[in-house]
């Protein structure tokens, strides 16, 4: 007689999980200056509320609201009782995600904490502590899933690839080991009804503007696509998409789009038009919804004087205002990092934009080695430029670039973390970083003189005036007190 097979092991039944999903607060004045003109939404928390599927109590903490993050963290944790902590976060907070980390082992000895984000992806290394569970590199909803599933069943952590368990072979994980993009059709539609969306907003200007029109209107954030075909030296996209662009499906994008209560959209792709086939794709399943809502988006100059009637047809649909990264105002410079779009192409994209009634946004980077004469030639171009909004960062090469492998040797803080916020150099400064500090904040004053709420006139509602007055003024100071970030040996620092 055959030998009975012993019946099958029932899995144990999923419990309902409860999970925080916390995102951190900076601590860099600059970041926080910010801030006072732009605080979008949690968006990468909506994607891993969404990933972590039905059946469970999530909450969001955004910690960049309070006063004093860690004791909101703790109160959190305490009143939640959360069997799994989700944290993530930018490397200029890596020091807080860390504290952070510390905070909620203490707390929480038995809870189950995951680190990701961008931090995660580029610098896992850095997070390997003792009191994180699991450090996850890349688009991290799936295997956050995956983890969700394996605690609400009670069984062990999932081994997959892009999660990484801290210890030894955390330090010697291979840096060019990228973790692979897992395709659009496995990111799900983002949550956004774990907060209110009336707390999140951007200054929000067109170049024809109306008196009654809010410059602080609520603000929803949309992805359209996943990277970009670039291969810009100092960027990490093209790494962790394979120099590749994934758009979404239009139409789903679409009822994304109507379905949201903010009436403005900020839409936070690398690139929204490098692909014409689906921005005609995307604006075709807008107009058959009939979504009237308004629209800032990323552009490259290049993308906008190949297709300006694109550009011409979202303006009908909205698009108010457009991101171009000039980056330089030197051909050269431009050649340098590979940016491939000259210094004329750039330029005619304003026209371009403009002509069709949409604002721009310009950035430009900042060097190190810059002296008086850089400074004083960038704010001369600017001068000459038509009204537009303007930024500027320091060129700081995200972590995994050769860029940034090729300066790492040189970088004058450590941790080389703290301060890579792109609005601080890591390298030595030419001028002595107070002076350079100064000359920093006199190129955002002297910007700011081009903008076109002071070149056609400020709007006449109080409020908003009032608040961007003081915004203005806190960024600014921002930038010229930047010095005292660093260590105080190198605030008279005499330069290079």
């Amino acid at each position: 007689m055959p030998a009975r097979k012993p019946p099958p092991v029932a899995e144990p039944a999923a419990r309902r999980m409860r999970i925080l999903l916390v995102k951190p607060k900076a601590s860099l004045p600059t970041v926080l200056a910010l801030q006072q003109f732009q605080l979008l939404e949690p968006l990468e928390l909506g994607y891993l509320a969404a990933a972590a599927g039905p059946g469970h109590d999530l909450r969001v903490l955004d910690l960049r609201f309070e006063s004093c993050a860690p004791l909101a963290l703790e109160q959190a944790l305490l009143e939640f009782q959360p069997q799994l902590v989700g944290l993530t976060g930018y490397t200029h907070e890596a020091a807080a995600m860390k504290d952070l980390a510390r905070l909620t082992r203490r707390t929480l000895p038995d809870v189950c904490l995951v680190v990701g984000g961008h931090h995660a992806t580029v610098a896992p290394d850095d997070l390997n502590l003792p009191e994180i569970d699991r450090v996850v590199r890349g688009e991290g909803c799936g295997v956050f899933r995956a983890i969700v599933d394996a605690l609400a069943r009670q069984q062990a952590l999932p081994d997959l690839p892009g999660i990484y368990q801290p210890g030894p072979s955390l330090d010697l994980l291979d840096p060019e080991c990228w973790p692979v993009f897992p395709g659009v059709d496995k990111m799900p539609v983002p949550r956004r009804d774990l907060w209110d969306h009336r707390r999140y907003s951007s200054v929000w200007t067109g170049e024809t503007t109306r008196d009654t029109d809010s410059l602080f209107p609520p603000v929803s954030m949309v992805r359209t696509s996943f990277g970009c075909r670039m291969k810009c030296s100092f960027c990490i996209v093209p790494k962790l998409f394979g120099g590749q662009h994934h758009p979404r499906d239009p139409e789903e994008v679409a009822e994304e789009i109507a379905s949201l209560p903010t009436d403005h959209i900020y839409f936070c792709d690398d690139e929204n038009f490098i692909d014409p086939e689906f921005a005609t794709a995307l604006a075709d399943a807008l107009e058959r919804r009939n979504v009237k809502k308004h629209y800032f988006a990323w552009a490259r100059a290049t993308t906008v004087n190949r297709y300006p009637e694109l550009f011409r047809r979202w303006r009908a649909l909205g698009l108010d205002a457009t991101f171009l990264g000039f980056e330089f105002a030197t051909d050269a410079m431009l050649r340098k990092v590979h940016k491939g779009s000259t210094l004329a192409q750039n330029e005619r994209a304003v026209r371009v934009l403009r002509e069709l009634d949409i604002a721009v946004h310009v950035a430009f980077m900042i060097l190190p080695e810059w002296d008086h004469a850089d400074f004083e030639a960038l704010r001369t171009y600017v001068s000459g430029m038509p009204p537009a909004q303007f930024s500027f960062t320091v060129c700081t090469p995200s972590p995994g670039t050769a860029d940034y492998d090729a300066m790492r040797s040189r970088i004058w803080v450590d941790p080389p973390y703290a301060l890579h916020d792109c609005m601080h150099p890591l390298l030595p400064t030419k001028l002595p970083l107070r002076e350079f500090a100064r000359q920093y904040a006199l190129t955002l004053t002297a910007a700011s003189r081009r903008n076109p709420m002071r070149v056609r006139a400020f709007p006449r509602n109080s409020a908003d005036l009032q608040r961007v007055l003081q915004a203005e003024f806190e960024y600014c100071r921002a930038f010229r007190d930047l010095y005292l970030d660093f260590p105080p040996h190198l605030h008279s620092h005499p330069g290079t």
